[in-house]
């Protein structure tokens, strides 16, 4: 394992570049729970740094929740969880967007939040937090009777290639289709990284509850679109159309343009099993210039939580554009 702290469980995590070092950000929370589901109630965002993604340094944690006071009417955005992120340099700031959930809701609302930096290290909250809120128009709220949360998470930010434009991609759920295949792409964006608009979805293909932490990657000349899925949210209908078994971890789609449409080839799958055992997945160029997946250890055999975040696996890139690991 490449990443792993005795008295934390690590989960997901993203990746900023500053030269030849390597800083990661991830999720943790003590092991002192006793319960690792307790984790998400409990969690801030850690830093670590390396060179070569294989030996991390960690160091001052980045981001922890706000401090809360019940009944407070101006209660800060991420005053229950600070989930997960990107990392985006403009100019000489470092632009931290994460996941925030109000206590008073008990966490089942996300928000975008930001919070900035010049040096990586000492990170400053936004004043006008939160900056993005999902948009009913296009996107599910909150609605217990067949869903666990108000999705609007993960957020990856994309400068536009050809115009003044940032791209935002979020985990979300769409507003229209069974509520088990719901799971989308969301979408947003910017012209200066602080006012965003929020957009139809960019791939909601129906066939997974949601579709958690994308990334997009310009690689060899298209771009890949990449996403965890659990084989519990895969839909019914999904299920009735496939051939194998519901697979957890990485999915990814391609396509010639940054917005779409995505389509799938192959199985689509990039580090997936049956079990779980990878999870969160993300895609790096090592200091070798190759593409790398590293993932968090999600379970083991009998099912417990692990925590901690795998050596880079190197990924192969086939004529046809699909992916495997080599």
């Amino acid at each position: 394992m490449a990443f792993n702290l005795e008295d934390k469980w690590v989960w997901d995590f993203w990746f900023a570049v500053d030269g030849n070092q390597y800083h990661m950000f991830y999720l943790q929370a003590d092991k002192s729970l006793g319960d690792s589901e307790l984790r998400h109630w409990n969690v801030s965002i850690g830093h670590a740094i390396s060179i070569d993604l294989i030996h991390w340094n960690p160091v001052q944690d980045a981001i922890k929740p706000s401090p809360y006071q019940e009944g407070d009417v101006n209660e800060a955005a991420d005053s229950y969880t600070t989930w997960t992120g990107c990392v985006h340099k403009e100019d000489d700031t470092w632009y931290m967007f994460y996941t925030g959930t109000k206590r008073s809701e008990k966490g089942l609302i996300q928000r975008v939040c930001l919070a900035t930096s010049k040096d990586l290290l000492n990170w400053q909250k936004h004043p006008e937090n939160p900056l993005v809120e999902l948009d009913p128009r296009y996107y599910d709220g909150l609605n217990l009777d067949y869903w666990h949360d108000a999705s609007w998470r993960d957020p990856w930010i994309i400068k536009d290639p050809s115009k003044p434009v940032y791209h935002m991609y979020v985990t979300a759920r769409c507003n229209q289709g069974s509520p088990d295949g719901r799971g989308t792409v969301g979408y947003a964006s910017s012209t200066d990284l602080i006012h965003w608009k929020v957009g139809e979805p960019i791939l909601a293909p129906g066939w997974y509850g949601e579709m958690e932490v994308p990334q997009i990657e310009k690689i060899h000349g298209r771009y890949y679109l990449f996403c965890s899925v659990s084989s519990k949210f895969h839909s019914q209908a999904h299920r009735d159309s496939m051939s194998g078994t519901p697979l957890t971890g990485t999915k990814y789609f391609v396509s010639d343009s940054l917005n779409g449409p995505y389509k799938v080839i192959g199985d689509g799958f990039l580090g997936a099993d049956e079990q779980g055992s990878l999870y969160s997945g993300r895609v790096i160029q090592g200091p070798d210039q190759h593409w790398y997946l590293l993932a968090f250890n999600r379970d083991d055999a009998q099912g417990n939580f692990i925590g901690g975040v795998c050596n880079p696996k190197k990924i192969e890139f086939l004529e046809d554009g699909q992916l495997k690991l080599a």
